[in-house]
């Protein structure tokens, strides 16, 4: 039940879906320039990838907050990942996103304004995980608590910002890489 603490809820998982809140729908964003220089992927970023979680959560559960906003975002983007690659061995490995990735940290008030603050941008990709979604015990919880909590209570636990480098620089620069 939602607000009853068990042993699973220290690794939030809610089913197949996570419980998020997204600014716009998945479009189709230009990520990068990729091309090939002497047989090498070079890339040139006019886009950034930012994931802040908050900075009091246990190290367990950051990585959950970080892993839920990153799928949910990378849902939402139409760019490519890199192609798939094969090791010395000719075992093949999954292509991987070819933009870099940092996580960084800010506080309880900071995350919300950052949400709020990207959340108001057209030219932003926003996803925002919160307290509310964590606690649920499924997804049909979490929408039902969510409708009946005002903005002003909903606590981000993780908050993922993609667009414009220069737009989620001003943003995030200020922000340390968590630990």
């Amino acid at each position: 039940m939602l607000g009853e603490r068990h042993r699973s809820d220290d690794i939030s998982t809610l089913g197949h879906e996570q419980a998020l809140i997204c600014s716009g729908p998945p479009v189709a964003v230009p990520a990068s320039t990729l091309a090939r220089e002497n047989g090498r992927s070079t890339m040139s970023l006019t886009t950034k990838l930012v994931l802040v979680v908050r900075d009091d959560l246990d190290p367990a559960l950051a990585v959950n907050a970080a892993a839920v906003v990153g799928l949910s975002l990378g849902a939402r983007l139409g760019h490519p990942l890199g192609d798939d690659g094969t090791d010395a061995s000719g075992r093949s490995h999954a292509g991987l996103n070819p933009h870099p990735v940092p996580v960084l940290t800010a506080s309880a008030d900071a995350l919300r304004d950052l949400h709020d603050r990207a959340q108001a941008r057209e030219d932003l990709i926003t996803v925002g995980f919160n307290e509310v979604a964590r606690r649920a015990r499924d997804y049909d919880d979490y929408l039902a608590t969510l409708k009946s909590t005002s903005a002003a209570d909903v606590d981000f636990v993780a908050v993922a910002v993609f667009g414009p480098r220069n737009r989620v620089t001003a943003l995030t620069k200020r922000l340390p890489l968590h630990a």
